[in-house]
């Protein structure tokens, strides 16, 4: 009878506990997968096979060795040092409303978000401003120092790029603030229906596959491109494509990678849509047991090397700790790299104003000293 009760006890906390999950799940932040016209093109793509979207190389989610068990311990039980820096992060308050409109400009704001002004467009890539890259507020904090900016002061944003649906890349209350302010949202074919879910007016999201062009304004265009990587805004993965962009403008050609494993697909875009005068790819919340979808840091020059890119913005580091390593390893290792290749490093200060147009602009290594 005791065996019983206990049998029927453990039953109940296990039916409680899916029924919280579920309850949690149907919260609006974790968007909506794709229904209706955009379901048959996402089936219809060359690339969803299995249901699913796949990389264009066979990518295992943890490096041949790698088990599961040993994964999970090194990520939530082993010593992992310096994941956050000890005092806060120095930065800059660039006012973005009151750059002038001849200025060519790109600031970052910490891991893969970054404002652009170019050619008289203001482009916002990927914004997470809420604090949080996770959908529990508490857990996955910015690092101190590193919201130097919020949603408030973003002016109106003629291209808002959205790479893929993490929720280090796709804040739904940063996307929420700037619903008013934005013109245009270009995104991986799938994420519109998050958008849609949103309350986004339909008329302003553009959708693309990859290896697709999207016009934009006279002068302006982009390309989705491949990247080697997932997506997923619950357990269920990869209902919407990862993509890197191509963007051309009047009188330059960025780079915007979004995250990505190393593989051949960056040669093959520097030789069809390169060269760029920036490549801006991530350098950081890398481990070996994961090196197929996140870029090792001395891989990532060499990846701007294959896109035939000027110089090197090296993002997806300085606000969150996402993997094992000490916060500042991402920039020591891809500025030593850069440096053994002859890659030309951007490496701004969170707020610091870029000039697109000043190959010679000198910034500081800021993170020096910093513990």
């Amino acid at each position: 009878m005791a065996r019983m009760h206990t049998l029927m006890t453990i039953l109940l906390v296990l039916i409680l506990l899916i029924a919280s999950v579920y309850v949690f799940l149907q919260q609006p932040k974790f968007g909506r997968r794709p229904t209706g016209e955009r379901l048959k093109r996402v089936q219809n793509s060359p690339y969803y096979q299995k249901g699913a979207f796949q990389n264009l190389s066979v990518t295992p989610n943890f490096t041949d060795g790698a088990g599961y068990s040993s994964v999970m311990y090194d990520f939530f039980i082993a010593q992992k040092p310096r994941l956050k820096p000890a005092a806060a992060l120095p930065s800059r308050k660039t006012d973005l409303r009151a750059l002038r409109p001849d200025e060519n400009v790109l600031v970052w704001f910490g891991h893969s978000s970054y404002f652009m002004q170019i050619d008289g467009k203001r482009i916002l890539v990927d914004p997470v401003f809420s604090g949080a890259a996770s959908p529990i507020p508490a857990t996955t904090r910015s690092f101190d120092g590193a919201d130097v900016y919020t949603a408030d002061d973003m002016p109106d944003i003629d291209y808002l790029f959205m790479t893929h649906d993490h929720w280090d890349h796709l804040d739904y209350s940063t996307v929420l603030k700037l619903k008013p302010r934005i013109g245009k949202v270009i995104c991986s074919l799938g994420i519109g229906e998050h958008f849609e879910h949103w309350g986004f007016d339909a008329a302003i999201i553009v959708e693309a596959d990859w290896m697709e062009e999207i016009p934009l304004d006279a002068g302006f265009s982009a390309h989705a491109l491949p990247a080697r990587h997932f997506s997923g805004r619950t357990f269920i993965r990869n209902q919407a494509i990862w993509t890197a962009f191509a963007l051309y403008t009047p009188t330059l050609r960025i780079f915007i990678g979004g995250d990505s494993g190393y593989d051949t697909h960056f040669a093959e875009i520097g030789e069809k849509y390169g060269p760029f005068d920036l490549a801006i790819l991530e350098c950081g919340q890398y481990n070996p047991n994961w090196k197929y979808i996140h870029m090792m840091p001395e891989e990532v020059p060499q990846a701007a090397s294959d896109l035939k890119a000027k110089r090197l913005l090296a993002a997806h580091w300085g606000k969150f700790a996402l993997s094992t390593h000490p916060w500042d390893d991402p920039i020591l290792r891809v500025s030593a790299a850069g440096k053994k290749l002859g890659m030309p490093l951007v490496h701004p200060l969170i707020g610091e104003k870029v000039d697109l147009k000043n190959d010679t602009q000198v910034f500081s290594e800021w993170w020096t000293g910093l513990v």
